[in-house]
C-alpha cells in the first residue's frame, strides 16, 4: 500500500518539479490531514537518482512548510478562536486538537512553534495558537523555518540513502522521532532552568 502512495508522489513530484513539492508541503503545513514522509522522502529518492537537485528540494520543501503554517497562523488571526472550534471539524480540525495546542504553546512559549514542528500529529496545527496569541511575524517566519528545515532535511536524506525501501524507511523514521523527542526533552528542561534561575536573580 505504502509502495504504490510512493510511486504515486514519485511520479506526481517527478511530473510538478520543485513546484509540486511547494505545493504538497503547503497542503502538509496547513490544515489537510497530507503527511510530508510521503512528499520529501520521494523527492530526495529523485535527488538520488540524478532528477532533482537536493538544494532546490531543501528549500521549496521549506517553502511550503512556511506558507502553510503562515496560512494557518493568519486564519487564527482572521477569524479567531471561536470559529475555528465552530467551523474547524469541517476541515478535520477538531477542538480538542486547538485546545491541545493552546496549552503546548502556553506551556512552551514562542519557541513551541520551533519544536512543534519536529514532533508528528503537533507540527500542523502549532500554527493556530501563535495565530491567536498574534506572536511576532518575523519570529514566528525564524522558528517555523528552522523546524520545519531540520524536518525537511531529515527526509530528503532518508529518501536519498533508502531510496524506496519501505521497510528501511520505515525503522529509521521511527528511531528519528524517538530521538528528536527525547532532544526535545532535553532542550526544554535546560531551557526553562535556564528561565528559572534568570526569575531568582
Amino acid at each position: 500500500m505504502l509502495e504504490n502512495i510512493i510511486n504515486f508522489i514519485v511520479e506526481t513530484v517527478g511530473s510538478l518539479g520543485y513546484a509540486g513539492i511547494f505545493i504538497m508541503m503547503f497542503l502538509e503545513s496547513s490544515f489537510f490531514p497530507f503527511p510530508s514522509e510521503v512528499v520529501m522522502i520521494p523527492a530526495g529518492y529523485l535527488v538520488f537518482k540524478g532528477e532533482m537537485n537536493i538544494y532546490l528540494v531543501i528549500l521549496f520543501g521549506i517553502l511550503g512548510s512556511l506558507f502553510g503554517a503562515l496560512f494557518n497562523y493568519y486564519l487564527a488571526i482572521k477569524f479567531g478562536r471561536k470559529v475555528l472550534i465552530k467551523y474547524g471539524k469541517y476541515f478535520f480540525i477538531k477542538e480538542e486538537t486547538i485546545i491541545k495546542m493552546e496549552e503546548f504553546f502556553k506551556s512552551h512559549g514562542h519557541i513551541s512553534t520551533f519544536s512543534g514542528r519536529l514532533i508528528p500529529g503537533v507540527r500542523q496545527y502549532i500554527s493556530f495558537p501563535a495565530g491567536l496569541a498574534k506572536m511576532n511575524l518575523l519570529v514566528f517566519c525564524i522558528y517555523t523555518s528552522l523546524g520545519a528545515g531540520i524536518w525537511v532535511i531529515i527526509l530528503t536524506f532518508l529518501g536519498y540513502f533508502l531510496g524506496n525501501n519501505e521497510v528501511l524507511i520505515k525503522e529509521y523514521l521511527h528511531t528519528i522521532i524517538i530521538v528528536i523527542l527525547i532532544l526535545l526533552a532535553m532542550l526544554g528542561f535546560f531551557y526553562y532552568k535556564n528561565i528559572n534561575k534568570k526569575k531568582k536573580i
